[in-house]
């Protein structure tokens, strides 16, 4: 653990901030439309997701930066830096300096496996965001809805540089037993190269609901020694006249949740079909377990 990890953990485990792509399309963003350019264009709205988490309770608040590699950008017009700095800015302003800024790092969406990008084109991608994160305020840099082991040990290396704690996060969604990444790796592969390759937490996040995490969490912890970072959906999806529904509610998934802190979690939070409605269900729920 790092030493700006192991200070903001001194006061037990910390709430993180639920789904953001669903919040922002409630604020008018179109379908397939990229979500990462509202920070140029809208950063009004990005603003009031971030302040709606940290007014539910999350303690750590990410950035509107998933797809802002510049691989993932190609085509889009959007220059790296400028994105991502706007993003850590419109984060860092909504925290109000209740809640950390964990810069959000998603794949390039292309695959080394079949060679549509080189190992060196996918380091210098990461690189290069993470430097403009490091260089915006970001307090750590999270790698999440990770599947590809290489790839994943290319973007903690190429972040690592910023001196900036890093975590990496992966989506087991894949597999007979949903414990695999689209990829196929396996929580403990995951966690040994997270702790090889110097990250500061290793977790998981989308894939399932909360109560299909406490598996992951049982193996990410046998296999490391690294604080965990987990973020469950609200369940499993459903799909109704061409919507994606979650049928859990607020207080289900805390309840849920909330043991995943008790189990050893280091952060938790939710993904997809989560809101500021969950994190405050299970910030209340945390704070009672914890005064209990």
């Amino acid at each position: 653990m790092t030493d700006h990890l192991q200070k903001w953990l001194e006061g037990g485990p910390l709430i993180t901030d639920g789904a953001w792509g669903t919040q922002m399309q409630k604020r008018g963003l179109a379908a397939g439309e990229l979500p990462d350019a509202w920070n140029l264009t809208h950063p009004e709205r990005v603003e009031e997701v971030a302040t709606a988490y940290r007014e539910a309770g999350s303690r750590v608040i990410l950035t509107n930066t998933f797809r802002s590699n510049p691989i993932a950008l190609a085509g889009s017009g959007l220059e790296t830096q400028a994105v991502n700095r706007a993003g850590v800015a419109i984060s860092r302003k909504a925290a109000a300096g209740r809640a950390l800024v964990f810069a959000s790092i998603g794949p390039t969406g292309k695959l080394l496996m079949t060679g549509d990008v080189t190992p060196e084109q996918v380091q210098d991608a990461f690189a290069r965001q993470a430097a403009a994160l490091a260089q915006a305020g970001a307090d750590a840099l999270l790698m999440e809805t990770m599947s590809d082991i290489e790839e994943a040990r290319l973007a903690l290396a190429a972040a690592r540089e910023t001196g900036l704690p890093v975590i990496v996060s992966f989506a087991f969604d894949s597999g007979r037993k949903h414990d695999r990444t689209m990829t196929g790796a396996t929580p403990e592969q995951a966690a040994r190269m997270a702790q090889e390759g110097g990250a500061a937490a290793v977790g998981a996040n989308c894939g399932a609901g909360p109560g299909a995490f406490a598996e992951i969490l049982r193996r990410l912890r046998a296999a490391c020694d690294l604080p965990i970072w987990l973020k469950p959906n609200a369940g499993l999806p459903s799909v109704a006249g061409g919507e994606v529904l979650y049928s859990t509610s607020p207080d289900e998934f805390a309840a849920s949740a909330a043991e995943l802190l008790s189990a050893g979690a280091s952060f938790v939070g939710g993904c997809c079909g989560t809101s500021p409605e969950f994190i405050r269900a299970l910030a209340k729920r945390a704070g009672a377990c914890a005064s209990s």
